[in-house]
This record gives C-alpha cells, sequence and structure tokens, in this order.
C-alpha cells in the first residue's frame, strides 16, 4: 500500500485550521471502556471503508485502541464541487494537490480505521483549496 505523503495537513497549509475530534474520539473510548457502549457499536466501519481502508488508506504508527493488535490506517475522502455526490477517497499525493489547487473550496476528512476489528473514527476535518 503505498503511503499518502502529502496529506490533509500539507494541503490546506495557509487555510482554515479545521476541526479535530481527538476529544470527541477519546470520550467515545472512554464509555466504551466504562461499559456505557458495546464493542459491536464502536467497531462499525462498513464494507467501503473497510476496502478503502485496505486499499487507498495510509498506514499510520498508531495501534488501535480497541482491539491493540493492528496499526491504524488513515483514509481522507474530500466533498466538493464537481466531485461525486458520495465524496472522493484520495489515493496518491497528485489528486490531494490536484484537489488543493481548485479555485472551489471543498472539505477534506480524515478517518481513522483498524482494518481487523473494525474500529473507525473521523479525527479531522478541513477546508481544501478555494
Amino acid at each position: 500500500m503505498a503511503p499518502v505523503k502529502l496529506g490533509l495537513n500539507a494541503a490546506v497549509i495557509g487555510t482554515s485550521s479545521g476541526i479535530d475530534y481527538r476529544l470527541a474520539r477519546e470520550a467515545t473510548l472512554q464509555a466504551w471502556r466504562a461499559g456505557e457502549l458495546s464493542r459491536e457499536q464502536i467497531c462499525d466501519a462498513q464494507r467501503e471503508l473497510q476496502r478503502n481502508a485496505e486499499f487507498c488508506g495510509s498506514e499510520t504508527s498508531r495501534q488501535c485502541p480497541v482491539c491493540e493488535e493492528t496499526d491504524l490506517v488513515e483514509v481522507i475522502y474530500v466533498f466538493g464541487p464537481r466531485l461525486p455526490k458520495h465524496g472522493r477517497c484520495v489515493t496518491s499525493d497528485k489528486e490531494m494537490a490536484r484537489l488543493a489547487a481548485r479555485k472551489s473550496s471543498s472539505q477534506g476528512y480524515v478517518v481513522e480505521v483498524c482494518t481487523d476489528c473494525r474500529w473507525n473514527y473521523l479525527t479531522q476535518s478541513r477546508a481544501i483549496g478555494g
């Protein structure tokens, strides 16, 4: 799997700072550890997200917080004008650079995924281009 080197952070240098969802992520994990949420409720990645993580995602060195056996994979989706309704899964540096250079503004989302236990969480979103 070829890593997406440019990534969302590099594509938005000089634009909005975006939203970081780490606190909400930790609250979800805390609720799971306290027994307020079941593993099935938090490990619910859809098949398409699992496939995108396996074939298009960028490996991280962060271990899955649920199964603690597999490193997480980040998948980047971009939504905006002249893109498919379901968004675009960004698979290369070149594609991210092209989207960042567009005059129209798009929204990028980073989702972390465990390809084993199906944990997934939206970790950040940022404006791209414009």
